[in-house]
């Protein structure tokens, strides 16, 4: 864990916290990620800094060796977690991919705001969450990873990334830490 600085303009992203994920076999429990999720999400709001909620609400075009689920999803499973209580303020993306930044506008909307840091929550690691990492890496914002604000299906995948990807992406710490960051740093308003 290895987090040092929060930018002055930094946003959270939580990734997938939708209900339609909520049956999932997750490796770690979904609640324990939603409250951590829930936690960051506040103390970003109470600083005034961006919070962006995304959800997928269908599957990227293409052949693949694993079918995807069926496409659209029903309505239901796109609704975000209600624990994240969605404000006004919030930043709602619909992804058709895995990564949040792909046909969303997400990039322009986070520069309109000054935006050069982002802290990535949610689920799955190996999937939404580090596919936003890497774009987020390449488009030169400075990425953290909550790493225990997110979980995956597969506990070689979760591992995988946390110890060999996200390193090579940008920082990564505990909820903890962030808030930690977050409580010592000047108030951008």
């Amino acid at each position: 864990m290895t987090v040092t600085a929060l930018d002055p303009r930094t946003a959270l992203i939580v990734l997938d916290l939708q209900k339609g994920i909520a049956g999932y076999p997750f490796i770690h429990p979904l609640t324990d990620i939603v409250a951590r999720s829930v936690a960051l999400a506040g103390a970003f709001r109470a600083r005034g800094l961006p919070v962006v909620l995304v959800n997928v609400g269908s599957a990227a075009p293409g052949r693949t060796e694993q079918p995807p689920p069926p496409s659209p999803y029903p309505p239901s499973f796109t609704e975000l977690m209600p624990d994240l209580q969605q404000q006004a303020s919030d930043h709602l993306v619909t992804k058709p991919t895995w990564g949040a930044f792909t046909g969303t506008g997400l990039e322009a909307w986070l520069q309109d705001r000054g935006v050069t840091q982002v802290v990535l929550t949610g689920v799955a690691t190996s999937i939404a969450v580090e596919s936003t990492a890497r774009f987020a890496h390449e488009l030169g914002f400075n990425v953290t990873l909550a790493v225990d604000a997110m979980t995956d299906r597969s506990t070689e995948a979760h591992d995988h990334c946390v110890t060999r990807i996200f390193p090579r992406l940008g920082e990564t710490g505990s909820t903890q830490d962030i808030l930690e960051l977050l409580a010592g740093a000047p108030d951008p308003r």
